[in-house]
């Protein structure tokens, strides 16, 4: 017997593509009743804005094949089988291992993913062409337990302007869970670490503007009720979900770009697969002319090294990367031998 299957037509850049999609009414999201075939046509209603979020950059899958609820995987190089219009590009991750990882050039690329059950997209910082060069810093706020949403709203305003003060463009978006994601372009002028550089001197700046607020403890123990600004997202290969990627949340949310005025009455949970294409219909993308223009990181640098001669050193590094220099012992504070 046939299994079930339809398939399709997905506008691009070189016309409509036909794109297979097999057990489409698979059920992805069971609360809201969204299946694999929802999924894929809610690609296919942003996939400008999708692409040109996501696009030319090297990108993780987070698979579900059996739905939110069940077992996840990640893919990062292409799976066999990928159609002639799915590109690679190769990529070091910290390691010093090298791979090819997934490119998508055209909203069909994702659908093609949807194929495959990837219900998160998580694109680098960093182009297809130059991998090792980031071209957007990303700040990610995120509440901690006795916080909320609301905690973050005044934090991204003060953030805001922090990035204004050295020449930076801030760009907002949300978590599509609980919390805030802050981009600026940048000049892809240095490397990933540098980077990283850049986000703890200015999330070190919103800590000492707002200590009750913000934290920089990596350490959980240390954080409080306050919202902590993660710097190890701007490590190499670590991503966050992209723009306009559904999450795997129960109420099947979306990341989705908002405007700055918007932001102190947005609620995060009527950002959905079921209502982000008609916002970007009567809204348009806030997000449209974020790359026209980008800036240095160099004044950040510039506190980056202030801090290090005022006495701020290093700060730890995700347990599954390599000891680095200057890094303060990954241990946890309470477990630490004492002097």
């Amino acid at each position: 017997m046939a299994s079930e299957a339809t398939t399709l037509a997905v506008p691009g850049p070189d016309g409509d593509r036909e794109v297979r999609i097999s057990s489409p009414s698979r059920v992805l999201w069971p609360e809201p009743g969204i299946t694999k075939l929802d999924l894929a046509e809610y690609l296919v209603a942003v996939g400008d804005a999708f692409v040109r979020a996501n696009g030319d950059r090297p990108i993780s899958l987070q698979r579900f094949p059996g739905g939110v609820d069940g077992e996840q995987f990640f893919s990062k190089n292409p799976p066999k089988g990928a159609p002639d219009y799915v590109r690679a590009v190769t990529v070091t991750y910290p390691s010093g291992r090298q791979h090819p990882q997934l490119v998508v050039d055209e909203p069909a690329v994702a659908v093609w993913a949807a194929q495959m059950n990837t219900v998160v997209f998580h694109p680098w910082a960093s182009r297809a062409e130059d991998p090792d060069h980031p071209d957007q810093l990303r700040i990610d706020l995120d509440p901690q337990p006795g916080t909320d949403f609301h905690d973050t709203v005044p934090i991204a305003h003060e953030l805001r302007k922090v990035l204004d003060e050295v020449g930076l463009t801030a760009w907002i978006k949300t978590s599509g869970n609980r919390g805030l994601h802050v981009f600026a372009p940048i000049l892809p002028e240095y490397e990933f670490l540098d980077v990283r550089h850049a986000v703890i001197a200015a999330a070190r700046e919103l800590e000492r503007r707002m200590p009750d607020r913000v934290t920089t403890a990596w350490w959980k123990e240390e954080r409080g009720e306050r919202v902590f600004v993660d710097f190890n997202q701007a490590n190499r290969d670590r991503t966050m979900a992209g723009a306009y990627s559904p999450r795997a949340l129960a109420h099947a949310s979306v990341s989705t770009p908002i405007a700055w005025d918007e932001l102190d009455d947005a609620d995060p949970t009527t950002f959905t697969i079921r209502s982000v294409p008609e916002r970007l219909r009567t809204t348009g993308d806030p997000w449209q002319t974020m790359h026209d223009e980008a800036a240095s990181i160099a004044p950040l640098l510039d506190w980056w090294e202030r801090d290090l001669e005022a006495g701020a050193g290093e700060l730890p590094f995700p347990p599954d990367f390599p000891k680095m220099p200057g890094e303060p012992p990954r241990v946890q504070p309470s477990r630490a031998k004492k002097p």
